[in-house]
This record gives structure tokens, sequence and C-alpha cells, in this order.
């Protein structure tokens, strides 16, 4: 037994070594994607007016809430079907992926646009360039993020991240264009987003699976469709409500204080985003494998994997709000060149944001993966009640320093929430044997998960 032991020593050797590969790439592919936008609000924060780049971060709050319901509508379905019951159809199912994404971007630019007719002629004053930037751009911007998502379903985390890095170089190269030549605005700067997207996916596209001879996916399942609304519907309301857990902070300061706070908000935010990229890659690698343990029945690692996660998110977070509180204050004076300095004191309390929801992610994670997302609904529905009932005063009466603390006290209602979603619902359903399972997907090798 023990020499079996050590001839197993290569395997669980090299296993690791995959783990750790996927996790650094992955982390690459979302620091590179993330340093993007960093740089972009950066570059912003520095050279337009307060104002001005409120007008911008009230906008990419609207494009939040855009990729939220391409999420809903296209993401989510994508990544659990085809990293679980529809995995050996993969080529099929892409194909048909492709073109629903297509129509979703090109439905999201024709409505927003419409938006935009809309308020000129009625409320002026609530329409902006950067407004209109993003609905002439938002169709090829979301077109990334599906490509980007392919290759973690295919478990090729090493594409994304090439992918990233030219996305990367190419906005950087635009960024110092446009600012030479006097055009950067937050206008023309989703133009350099969409243009870096295009350049980014026309190199890397053609590593995608080739097309097979097989029927097409809608001949061998009539009624996916129906499968895929049964599950969207859930994802697609959480996409509305969750806006007013983080991104209906944005509002609520437009709304009780002015523009030149939101500045200011999405000032301190963006030194925040960092740590939020971190979260989104590692769901990106570990919600995949999820899905695929859980499609397998392998209900002992699927527990054990989500430990693993969750540990590993709290810890990071942890990790990121103790280097915020020794350096923060430094950092925000050199990158915004003294321009928001008077901010240094919330820094630290807004980077306890995250802390209050990296175990939430993992939870929302593995119910997603069991295929429960209503049950991740009602969480976000608890913590866009937390905003009015106690975000909405906070903003109100204490400033600025009162939407942290009421991002505080939605982050802690979300996890909380979850939490018991999970123990009730999910966690005793499947420890007591009565959880649903399906059998459409074949076991998945242990080395192709993570």
């Amino acid at each position: 037994m023990i020499l079996g032991r050590w001839a197993d020593l290569p395997t669980t050797f090299s296993f690791a070594k995959q783990r750790l590969r996927q996790l650094a790439l992955g982390l690459a592919d979302q620091g590179l994607s993330a340093g993007s936008m960093f740089l972009v609000n950066v570059v912003l924060a520095r050279t337009q007016s307060k104002e001005d780049y409120g007008l911008f971060a009230l906008s990419y709050s609207i494009y939040m809430f855009l990729l939220g319901l391409h999420t809903a509508i296209v993401l989510e379905p994508f990544t659990v079907y085809a990293s679980g019951r529809y995995q050996a159809r993969f080529a099929s199912y892409l194909k048909l992926m492709m073109r629903s994404n297509a129509l979703t971007g090109a439905t999201l630019s024709v409505g927003l646009l419409l938006l935009c007719l809309l308020s000129r002629i009625f409320v002026p004053s609530l329409n902006s360039p950067p407004l209109l930037g993003l609905a002439l751009t938002v169709s090829f911007i979301l077109t990334g993020a599906f490509l980007r998502r392919s290759f973690y379903v295919l478990r090729q985390p090493e594409m994304a991240a090439r992918t990233s890095l030219l996305f990367f170089v190419v906005v950087a190269a635009l960024l110092w264009i446009t600012a030479k030549t006097r055009t950067l605005n937050g206008f023309s700067v989703f133009f350099v987003l969409a243009v870096a997207w295009v350049i980014a996916s026309l190199v890397v596209v053609r590593k995608l699976p080739p097309r097979k001879l097989e029927p097409a996916f809608l001949d061998s399942e009539p009624h996916y469709w129906r499968e895929h609304w049964a599950y969207m519907r859930w994802v697609l309301a959480q996409a509305f409500v969750y806006q007013f857990m983080h991104q209906g902070y944005y509002w609520l300061v437009a709304g009780f204080l002015s523009v030149r706070e939101v500045g200011e908000l999405k000032a301190m935010y963006v030194l925040i985003a960092p740590v939020e990229q971190v979260i989104v890659s590692l769901s990106f690698l570990f919600l995949p494998a999820l899905c695929a343990k859980y499609a397998a029945q392998n209900l002992g690692g699927f527990f054990a994997f989500w430990r693993r996660y969750a540990l590993l998110e709290v810890g990071v977070t942890v990790i990121f709000a103790l280097g915020v509180r020794a350096v923060g204050g430094r950092v925000i004076h050199v990158l915004y060149a003294g321009k928001f300095d008077d901010l240094a004191p919330m820094l630290f309390l807004l980077s306890l944001v995250p802390l209050t929801m990296a175990l939430g992610y993992t939870l929302s994670d593995a119910i997603r993966a069991a295929e429960k997302p209503r049950l991740v609904f009602y969480a976000v529905v608890s913590s866009a009640v937390a905003t009015f009932v106690i975000g909405l005063p906070l903003v109100k009466y204490f400033g600025l320093q009162g939407a942290v603390y009421g991002m505080l006290v939605s982050g802690i209602t979300f996890t909380g929430a979850l939490a018991v979603a999970f123990r009730l619902r999910v966690h005793k359903r499947i420890s007591s044997g009565t959880a649903d399972h399906y059998s459409a997907a074949p076991p998945v090798p242990t080395s192709e998960a993570l």
C-alpha cells in the first residue's frame, strides 16, 4: 500500500501543478481585463472634471446593468449547460449560443439607442455623450466577454489570458493616442474598448473548436429553449434586482447628492475593483468544475471543492483589505495626483465590501451549479430591500460615507441570505439524497476538473 501511494505521487504533483497553472492563468486573464478598465478609469479621473467623470461613472453603471442582462440571457446558461449536460455536444451548442450572443448584443444596443433618443427629446438633462458612446459599442464589448467565457468552458484559461493581453495592449495604445490628440473623453473611451475587443477577438477566435459535421443542436434538443428559459428567468430577474446592491448606490448618490460625489465614489471603487476581478476570475475557474461535479453526481467532491473555493476567496479578500489599510492612502494620492486625497479615510471601509460578499459569491456559484438560480435571486432581492430600507436613508443623511455603509449592509444581507438558502435547500437536500439529478452528461474525468 505504501509503495502504491509513492507511485501515485507523480500524478498527484502533476494534478496540483495543473491546478496552480489554471489558477495563475485565470488571475492573469482577469488582471489584464480589469487592468484595462482600471487604466481607463484612472486616466479619465485624472484628465476630466469630477462632474464629467461622474457622468461616465453613471453610463458605466448602465453598462454593468446591460452586462448583467447579457450574463443572464447568454453567459450563465451557456457556462452551466456547456460545462455540464451538453459538454459532449459543445461544438453545435457553441454555434447556437454564438448566434444568441449576437442577437442579444444587437437588441441591447438598439434599446440603448432608443433610450438616448427618448432622453434627448423628453429629458435632455439625462442624456450624455458617454451614454451614446455606450449605445453604439455595447454589442462589440459584450462579444469580447462571450469569447473569454467560451475559453473557460473549454478549460483553456491560457487562451482567455491571451485575449485579455491583446485587449490590454490595444487599450493602452489607443488611450495614449486619444490623449495625445485631445479626443479622450467619456464618449470616445467606449470606442477604445470596442475596437480593442474586436482586434483581440479576431486574433484568437480561430482557436475555438472547428465546426463539426453533426446535426444542428436544436434538432437533437428541440425543447432546449424551454430549459434555457426555465434557468434564465431567475438569473434575468436577478440581473434587474442586482443593480440595487452596488450600482444602485451611484444613482442614490446622484439623486441625493450630486454627480461630483458619484465621481468620487467611483474613484474609490476603482481601487477596490482589482480584488473583485480576482473573485470573478475564481468564479470563471471554479463554476464550470462545480457544474461538472454536480452533473456527474460526484456530490462528495462537489462539497469538498466548494469548501476549498470558499476558503481561498475569503483569504484573498482579507489580505486585500489589510493591504488597503496599510498603503491605501498613498496609492490614492499617487494614482490621482492628489485630486481625491480627502477620500482616503473611507477607502479602507470600502475595501471591506468584497469581504462581506466573498463567501456569498462562492455560495452563489455552488447553488447555480446545482441549477437552483431562484435561490440566488431571492438573496439578491433581500440585498436590494436592504439597499432601499437601510442604504437609502444612510445616503440621504450621511452623504458619501453613508453610501459606503449602505454597501456593507447590502453585502452582509446578500451573503446571509445565501448561507440560509444553501444550508436548507442545497446542502441538506443533497446530503439526504433528495436532490434532483440528471444523467444527460457523462462523468467528467478528474484530470479535467480544476
